[in-house]
C-alpha cells in the first residue's frame, strides 16, 4: 500500500502550475545536484552531493551511474545502510495527475538492491535485504527478505 499525502488543484493538470506548488530556485537547486550526481564516478561525492537535496543517505550507500531522483521533492527518499541502486533507475517521490498531486515518503531499506532501469513509485516502502529484478516498475510495498521483479513488480520468491 503507497502512503500518499494527496493536493487537490484548479487547474487541467497539476504540472502545468509546479512552479506555484514548489518554489522553481529549490527545484533548479535540486535538478543541479541530482544531474551532477548522476554522472559522478565518486561514490562519497555522489551521496554527499544526494545530502545537499535533503535525501536522507545511510552509510556505505552506492548509487549506480544514470540514477535518477525526484527532483520535486528529494527530501521525501530515504536510502538506508548499504543499500545498493542500479543503472539508470528511478526513485519518485511525487506524482502530478490531472485535479490533484500526491507525495509520499519513499524509503529503501538496508541492504537493498535495485536493479538497473527499475523505477519505484511515490509512497513506497522497500523491506530489509529484499532485491528488486531489473526493469521491474514497484508500485506497492516490498516486504522484507524478497525477491521482486516485473512491471509491476510481483514476489518471486522469499531470499
Amino acid at each position: 500500500m503507497r502512503n500518499f499525502n494527496s493536493v487537490k488543484t484548479n487547474t487541467f493538470n497539476s504540472l502545468t502550475k509546479w512552479y506555484e506548488i514548489k518554489n522553481p530556485f529549490i527545484v533548479a537547486y535540486n535538478f543541479i545536484l541530482i544531474f551532477l550526481s548522476k554522472y559522478c564516478p565518486s561514490l562519497r561525492v555522489k551521496c554527499f552531493l544526494l545530502r545537499l537535496t535533503g535525501m536522507k543517505v545511510g552509510r556505505n550507500v552506492s548509487v549506480g551511474l544514470m540514477v535518477n531522483f525526484d527532483v520535486f521533492w528529494p527530501e521525501l527518499i530515504e536510502l538506508k545502510e548499504n543499500c545498493l541502486i542500479g543503472f539508470n533507475a528511478t526513485i519518485l517521490a511525487h506524482e502530478f495527475l490531472i485535479k490533484e498531486y500526491r507525495t509520499g515518503k519513499t524509503i529503501i531499506g538496508k541492504n537493498v538492491l535495485i536493479g538497473v532501469n527499475s523505477t519505484v513509485l511515490a509512497g513506497v516502502n522497500i523491506g530489509d535485504n529484499s532485491v528488486v529484478g531489473a526493469m521491474s516498475l514497484v508500485n506497492s510495498d516490498v516486504p522484507a527478505l524478497t525477491f521482486y521483479a516485473g512491471v509491476p513488480a510481483k514476489q518471486i520468491k522469499t531470499v
